[in-house]
């Protein structure tokens, strides 16, 4: 039997045992930082234990209580970036890959592309898997071709499946062949009405194209920017025919063709959030719906939630949002992180994916007649050089860190330290902004255990902290 003597040393060498795992849990967190002045950037902080008494704010974390589960942070790879990354030297474009697309400690992790159905405005002009001479139609497709694709983003896509053969991938047409249009051409018009069912075997035909080159597209949407036909290529889409074309043509069509592919309708800005409740209030649209996505050129980012209390069982995507050229670093990473990586996923959604994946030193190459001129890739490909960009590194503080099937969990926040955090089997990972003047000191609390951090003034920290401090 133990003396008292000897059950008190046995009490302290416990509780001396505990304290020290605690402290080694502690240190096992890690804090990347990115400030706006970009002093720092991704660049990994130590943790000290001694700035508890320093905080002035707390975020409590909540790991019981969950919202929808991630998959993925990423880019749209539009046929002009994967022109620009197919003419590198293969050296260069696996290396820039490697980094974009791997999980070693150097690369950003991207899980999630979008690429584009036929031609987008960023491509060096514009095209569809069905181009006919004027007059022409074909309702058997039977002229319908890849092979556009084959030249640039087929092989790219290959390259980036070998590095990261989880990535999901999503793919939006800007506008369909131009005989199936009402104004016969690639700009404007609407989708004729004869036509339904010849676009949805289209866009069955697509997804088939690309897997027998190994490339499983996970979701598409009907339409990019349906309320906006003044890009090129483009197309008018109202919401009516878009509930009409999902309901009695591609659903259906799906159906009858094993198709996996989820359906996601809308595609726009924020400011009209009744578009895609009105497609999701039909039941007989709805059953074939997966979710809606969304872009924020107009609206606020909280109308997103509109949608999930309307129609809670379906999903949000973020699938859009371009940075200007040159690019102001500051003011980018600053709106992107507040409102895309932290509110659009604390508004539902599954996804964050900025316009678009590279440019060259020009922003080019696009369209004419309304192709974007002034879009400013995550990266900018000069030959083979590369200049990475504000949303290289809006992304990469949250891909880099939050893997797809994270799942959201609550954190208090503030205008002053918005926030957002997730959880994994192993870690809790919580994206923190800093936008005040000064440097703060936060206390993290999940469970009975309290991390201070320091983050410095106008900065952003992903925080990781293993699972094992809940």
């Amino acid at each position: 039997m133990l003396s008292l003597k000897n059950t008190l040393l046995l009490g302290f060498a416990i509780t001396a045992i505990a304290c020290q795992q605690k402290k080694e849990e502690k240190n096992n967190a890690s804090l990347y930082i990115t400030t706006l002045d970009q002093q720092k950037l991704l660049e990994q902080t130590v943790i000290q234990d001694d700035e508890a008494e320093k905080s002035n704010y707390t975020i409590t974390i909540d790991t019981a209580k969950t919202y929808q589960e991630i998959d993925g942070f990423g880019y749209s790879l539009t046929g002009g970036s994967a022109m620009l990354l197919h003419k590198m030297s293969s050296e260069k474009r696996g290396a820039i890959l490697q980094e974009l697309f791997g999980d070693r400690e150097e690369d950003i992790n991207v899980s999630y592309l979008r690429v584009s159905i036929g031609a987008s405005d960023l491509d060096e002009h514009t095209w569809s898997y069905n181009d006919l001479k004027e007059g022409e139609t074909d309702e058997d497709l039977k002229h319908f071709s890849l092979a556009y694709d084959t030249l640039y983003l087929v092989p790219v896509l290959k390259e980036i499946l070998k590095i990261n053969p989880q990535i999901k991938i999503m793919g939006s047409p800007w506008s369909p062949p131009t005989w199936m249009k009402t104004n016969n051409d690639t700009r404007g018009g609407s989708l004729k009405e004869e036509y339904h069912q010849v676009y949805a075997d289209y866009f069955v035909k697509y997804i088939q194209a690309m897997k027998s080159h190994g490339i499983n597209i996970d979701a598409v949407t009907i339409q990019n920017e349906p309320l906006h036909p003044g890009n090129n290529p483009s197309l008018l889409m109202l919401a009516e025919q878009q509930k009409e074309f999902v309901k009695n043509n591609l659903g259906p069509t799906f159906e009858a063709n094993g198709i996996q592919t989820k359906i996601i309708v809308y595609d726009h800005n924020a400011d009209r959030p009744d578009y895609p409740i009105s497609i999701l209030d039909d039941p007989e649209a709805a059953k074939y719906i997966d979710g809606s996505a969304f872009h924020l050129y107009g609206g606020e980012i909280n109308a997103l939630s509109e949608v999930h209390e309307k129609h809670p069982s379906k999903n949000l995507y973020f699938t859009e949002q371009w940075v200007g050229a040159p690019g102001d670093f500051s003011q980018e990473m600053e709106w992107h992180t507040e409102n895309l990586i932290i509110g659009a996923t604390r508004n539902w959604c599954k996804t964050v994916l900025e316009w678009n994946l590279a440019a060259d030193e020009n922003q080019d190459p696009h369209t004419d007649r309304g192709g974007c001129d002034r879009c400013l890739g995550a990266i900018t490909i000069e030959g083979d050089e590369i200049t990475r960009n504000p949303a290289y590194y809006i992304i990469a503080q949250a891909s880099k860190f939050i893997a797809p099937g994270a799942i959201r969990i609550a954190s208090n926040t503030s205008k002053s330290l918005p926030n957002v955090a997730f959880k994994t089997s192993e870690e809790i990972v919580s994206v923190i902004q800093n936008k005040t003047e000064k440097t703060q000191h936060i206390s993290v609390k999940i469970g009975e255990e309290n991390l201070t951090i320091e983050l410095p003034a106008k900065s952003v920290g992903t925080l990781i902290q293993p699972t094992a401090i809940r």
